[in-house]
């Protein structure tokens, strides 16, 4: 019995020097982890501000009927672009052509009664000269002289307020545009109380209004007095397409909004095609006009903590040094690199999980788009 007690120690010696001997060499064999590598490059950029922003138009008019009657003719097809001071609408004139006639011989009658007064007026200034009337006369003459005048500037008004009239019943268009929906069709009665008769738009240029934060205004406006850093206003439609011409910034809104805390600012655009239409969501990418050369690396390699962001870098010796970076703006994939690497300098964008500081790894390119 104490023979067998005796021979198992024995045993579990003997199977743990075994055990020794191979576990060195398994540990000096083991190769470096493997990871992807990008360099730090210094590339064109385009740093970029993103905004939603609605279509708005510069001029749009509800044209309505100023005077009363038949609606005779209707010049325009609906929902096509009219010239500047097309006739669009026509409403009989008849009774405003009778109505002017009407006037102009009410003028040509008080300016005769007018001229009798003033010869009447003069003759008895005459008299009253050689003693042959009392003043008390001339006084009267020159009442009724300043009764005819006040009777011809009357009638001339009136005059005027008729030719008014049968201006209005033609509508013509106070801009080009795009015209909409006609309301009233061809011997409809229509008056003041009508309501619109159609509504035109003015499409060429448009506006795109977008709220700005005020630090992002700041930013914008500061660069607009560097000419090499000149920012602009680029438009991407719902398809992804960026039209190829930019805006001009046309207004900034002089307060800041109480509840959104943004600025309102708007940017002028081309719009000859019509492609831009009011009410329509798009998105403002208000950018330098040249491009810069920045210091890029990929997203991918950058981490945080609560000591800032920082990367991973795989030195000549290929062995992994953290680094701490700091950031510009994003661009596309990447990030821009304004402090703690320099140009050429590899970061670690793959297996960054397998990783610590003071590591020897193997590298190998990754595949980015970045550099």
């Amino acid at each position: 019995m104490l023979r067998r007690i005796i021979g198992i120690p024995v045993i579990l010696a003997v199977m743990a020097l075994a055990g020794c001997d191979e576990s060195p060499g398994d540990a000096a064999t083991a190769p470096p982890p493997g990871v992807g590598v990008a360099p730090a490059v210094r590339r064109d950029v385009t740093p970029t501000l993103e905004l939603v922003a609605r279509v708005e138009a510069i001029n749009a008019v509800d044209l309505e009927a100023r005077v009363k009657g038949f609606l005779v003719q209707r010049d325009f097809v609906e929902g096509a672009a009219v010239e500047a001071d097309q006739l669009l609408f026509q409403i009989e004139r008849e009774p405003y052509e009778i109505a002017v006639a009407a006037r102009t011989a009410d003028v040509e009658r008080m300016a005769a009664t007018l001229l009798n007064a003033q010869q009447q007026r003069e003759r008895m200034a005459e008299l009253v000269r050689r003693n042959a009337q009392p003043q008390a006369r001339l006084d009267e003459a020159t009442a009724a002289e300043d009764e005819a005048r006040a009777a011809r500037d009357a009638a001339v008004a009136a005059l005027r307020q008729a030719e008014l009239e049968l201006g209005y019943t033609e509508i013509h268009a106070p801009f080009a545009g795009r015209i909409g929906r006609a309301a009233f069709a061809r011997g409809a009665v229509v008056g003041p109380n009508s309501g619109p008769l159609a509504r035109l738009v003015q499409l060429d240029p448009i506006f795109v209004a977008m709220p700005v934060t005020d630090r992002a205004l700041l930013a914008v406006r500061r660069a607009q007095d560097e000419p090499e850093s000149h920012y602009q206003p680029f438009l991407r439609l719902a398809d992804g397409s960026v039209l190829d011409e930019p805006g001009t910034f046309a207004f900034y809104d002089p307060q800041v909004s109480p509840t959104t805390s943004t600025i309102t600012v708007r940017a002028s655009f081309a719009n000859g095609d019509g492609l831009l239409l009011p009410g329509q969501f798009v998105t403002v990418l208000i950018r330098t006009a040249e491009p810069t050369q920045a210091l890029v690396i990929p997203q991918v390699a950058v981490q945080q903590d609560q000591a800032g962001t920082f990367v991973l870098v795989v030195d000549s010796e290929n062995r992994v040094r953290e680094a701490r970076v700091a950031l510009g703006d994003r661009v596309d994939t990447g990030w821009i690199v304004e402090g703690g690497l320099e140009e050429g300098q590899t970061v670690i964008v793959e297996g960054l999980q397998k990783v610590r500081p003071g590591m020897i790894v193997a590298p190998h390119a990754a595949d980015t788009d970045e550099g």
